[in-house]
């Protein structure tokens, strides 16, 4: 496990890097289409990509929490819930405690965040409190404990932010390509008609680049999640009964969107392709029947 948490932040540098250097270009590539010269286009590039870097490292969970509608949950309201982290807190090994948030939503799910296991968060939808028996919720709560304690919540808010940021960078970029070109008939038109391929291409493989990455990022750390679950409750029988339980439940999650979904437990999507024994090329999550096995055998 500490070979996995290693590796984890190992390829957490290197996939940021990744991003970083695709918004770096793109910017670079909108800075040249709207008639910046070399120079200050390269310097407009590294500005806007260190400063969106920080903003995702520092606010990505605000980001999540804002765009997800969480609410922070109080001992009133979730006593449930706030008794099942207390609970799990000394076997889990944590130093500090995650704080508790809550999307009001009919589907059970939940998700962590934060920048490092100081500034942590677990967030679980009133669905999840209402539908699971309490041995449930400890598996999904020691689930989510699992992705702070093996560091992969970082990356996770990061990329969700980044992702975010890459489609909407991608989109503005190929509008004012556009907007441009149907401005000025008297520039370059081979140069128009360049940068006009060159934006397309990137929003076009922008977003499936960004699906890729969420997709090599989450499986495993599911799986990995889902052993610590086991290891922190000592009942892994509790994590595989809330996962069917999830897996089977027919809500939609209002407010889940193709850049937040690989940060739930289970897909927020319901749709035929969940049904599926095996995962499809980009699913975010491994499927259900897989991490059931993997649990079973550590029982």
């Amino acid at each position: 496990m500490f070979e996995d948490i290693k590796k984890n932040k190992i390829k957490s540098g290197f996939i940021v890097f990744g991003f970083i250097l695709m918004i770096t270009l793109i910017v670079y590539y909108l800075a040249m289409a709207l008639n910046f010269t070399g120079p200050i286009a390269i310097a407009i590039a590294m500005i806007f990509s260190i400063l969106t870097t920080f903003a995702s490292y520092y606010n990505s969970d605000k980001i999540i929490l804002a765009v997800t509608k969480a609410r922070p949950a109080t001992l009133e309201e979730d006593r449930k819930l706030v008794h099942v982290l207390d609970a799990l807190m000394i076997s889990s090994g944590l130093s500090y405690r995650p704080k508790l948030y809550v999307v009001d939503d009919l589907q059970p799910n939940a998700f962590a965040t934060g920048r490092n296991p100081n500034h942590s968060i677990i967030c679980v939808t009133t669905g999840l409190l209402e539908k699971l028996e309490y041995y449930e919720l400890e598996g999904v709560i020691a689930h989510e404990m699992g992705h702070i304690k093996n560091y992969d919540i970082l990356l996770t808010s990061v990329v969700t932010v980044m992702v975010g940021f890459l489609v909407m960078i991608s989109d503005l970029f190929s509008r004012s390509l556009f907007w441009r070109g149907s401005r000025s008939k008297d520039d370059d038109n081979k140069g128009n008609i360049v940068l006009m391929i060159i934006g397309l291409v990137l929003l076009i493989i922008s977003p499936v680049l960004g699906k890729i990455m969420q997709m090599a990022l989450s499986r495993r750390r599911e799986f990995l999640a889902d052993s610590t679950a086991a290891e922190i409750t000592r009942n892994p029988q509790g994590l595989i009964s809330a996962l069917q339980k999830l897996d089977s439940d027919p809500n939609e999650l209002k407010t889940a969107n193709n850049a937040t979904a690989n940060l739930f437990i289970v897909s927020p999507f319901k749709n035929k392709k969940n049904a599926r024994k095996k995962a499809g090329l980009f699913d975010t999550h491994p499927s259900i029947n897989d991490r059931i096995e993997a649990l079973q055998k550590i029982q």
